[in-house]
């Protein structure tokens, strides 16, 4: 396995955690990359680096961030999250992904992207919904500018480092770990 190879797997998986917290924004990021030659994708993927791509990526983006501050329209986006989630992360990962066989990519994607991708959405929905259930969606707001700001940073570590995102995936997955053992009911 090349450098090259496993740098693009670090991207793919970052770029994937960051899809967990919102989908459309390391899209976006990675939209921008490629239309700035920042990052290049695979062969059937260059779409996303066109111009048409990264404007309506960007509105989507847009659109998205702000809908999660609309109280109950944050807990509806978070049901549909999960799915979408992975399959963006999947398609993130497939689109990074660089010499390796399709069957590889694919499987890799799978289940290093859209996994990541789906737990991180699926820790980031119980998140808000605990905010919900204990402030009355009061802290919403709050919940969902961590989340939007963590997306933001988790993409642009993920084009520019790779290999330190790789590290904060890591340390993602550790919080989500402590925190669901936190709030686990115990067994008698």
């Amino acid at each position: 396995m090349t450098a090259e190879t496993l740098i693009s797997i670090f991207l793919g998986i970052g770029l994937s955690a960051s899809v967990g917290f919102r989908v459309f924004v390391p899209l976006f990021a990675l939209s921008l990359a490629a239309y700035f030659n920042v990052w290049e994708l695979n062969e059937s993927w260059q779409w996303v680096g066109s111009l048409t791509a990264v404007v309506i990526l960007g509105v989507a983006t847009v659109i998205e961030i702000f809908a999660y501050f609309i109280p109950y329209v944050d807990n509806l986006l978070d049901s549909i999250a999960i799915p979408l989630a992975a399959i963006a992360g999947t398609a993130v990962m497939v689109s990074t992904v660089a010499d390796l066989s399709p069957a590889i990519t694919w499987a890799l994607a799978i289940i290093a992207g859209g996994g990541t991708a789906a737990a991180v959405a699926g820790s980031s929905g119980a998140t808000r919904l605990a905010s919900t259930t204990t402030t009355g969606g009061v802290a919403n707001p709050v919940v969902s500018t961590v989340e939007t700001g963590t997306s933001i940073v988790m993409s642009i570590i993920s084009i520019v480092f790779p290999f330190i995102a790789i590290i904060l995936v890591v340390i993602i997955f550790w919080i989500i770990f402590r925190l669901y053992k936190k709030f686990k009911p115990s067994q008698p």
